[in-house]
């Protein structure tokens, strides 16, 4: 027979553990399947200065391992695995875990976040936090006076590449095609920048590390097949992120990028009982701060749903 829970959270950082937070402290007891990577990106990152209320800033993992601890204060179970499928035909809903677990619930919160794309070269994933990062506005600052790369031909990409000039000394962007995939507007707002400059039609083959952090980029040309070293202190990759979703087609509205459609300020998705917060539903900001942000929504969503309110009444909110 399946377990029955009143509310199930999939997927942890900021977001999930927020809503788990929440929703411990209102008695409702939730369940966090956590998978593989339990706290999400930011046990990935070394530092992080701009998560409010630390002064001198703190590790990703030593952050996530203190919301962890937070929501099992009040009360808030954890279980390791993936959710492999899940029935939303009806309530309760049926979650399958690892392939064969059955669990039932009430109601659903997708916190499964968004995963940065890779190039897949050597070099990448070593030196991750070293001096490889895929978020501009989280590690910026720490590139003041310095070089660094941004791999990306889209909007995304010159717009990381336009915010790194407030603080680098010069931005390289490199582009395996010649032209440019970014809007004529994002593009012409780059290209008047005189501290970026371009390595188009170009591949970049591997990150280069000294003394454990980054100092340069193999990229070879695609036209004359010449390998060229590029000097940096730093390579932000900006070439996309992949929502993780697979298990929701067919489940639930998603976007056609993949990420979960919700209500217009809500975390309200197509499915009744069921919430989406965090990277999953972020198309935009994809911050530690506002996922977090959103995994207190959810978890006010799901409290007056379950209550059976069809308004917020915010004066008797989780606070």
């Amino acid at each position: 027979m399946a377990t029955k829970h009143k509310v199930i959270i999939v997927g942890t950082g900021p977001a999930g553990l927020t809503a788990a937070i929440y929703l411990a402290r209102a008695d409702m007891n939730p369940l966090v399947i956590e998978g593989q990577e339990p706290g999400g990106q930011l046990t990935l990152t070394t530092e992080v200065e701009n998560f409010p209320g630390f002064i001198n800033g703190i590790t990703g993992p030593e952050l996530m391992d203190n919301m962890r601890k937070q929501a099992e204060r009040f009360g808030a179970t954890f279980k390791t695995g993936w959710v492999t499928n899940v029935k939303t035909e009806s309530r309760p809903f049926h979650l399958t875990i690892n392939g064969k677990e059955e669990i039932e619930a009430e109601t659903i919160i997708i916190s499964t976040g968004a995963s940065a794309k890779w190039l897949n070269v050597p070099g990448e994933k070593e030196n991750f936090g070293k001096g490889v990062s895929t978020c501009a506005t989280c590690d910026g600052f720490f590139y003041r006076g310095k070089k660094v790369v941004v791999v990306g031909g889209g909007d995304s990409a010159m717009e990381e590449a336009s915010f790194l000039t407030k603080f680098a000394d010069e931005v390289t962007v490199i582009h395996r095609r010649s032209e440019l995939r970014a809007s004529k507007i994002m593009q012409n707002r780059a290209k008047e920048n005189n501290k970026i400059k371009w390595a188009l039609n170009k591949m970049t083959t591997e990150v280069l590390s000294t003394n454990g952090k980054v100092s340069g980029v193999k990229v070879v040309d695609n036209s004359t097949g010449k390998e060229e070293l590029i000097e940096t202190d730093g390579f932000f990759l900006a070439i996309g992120h992949t929502p993780n979703t697979a298990f929701l087609e067919d489940k639930v509205e998603l976007d056609q990028n993949g990420y979960v459609v919700v209500e217009p300020g809500t975390t309200k998705t197509s499915i009744p009982g069921m919430f989406a917060c965090g990277d999953v539903q972020d198309v935009t900001y994809k911050q530690a701060i506002t996922a977090a942000g959103t995994g207190c929504m959810a978890a006010l969503d799901v409290e007056h749903y379950l209550e059976g309110e069809t308004t917020l009444d915010w004066s008797q909110s989780l606070s």
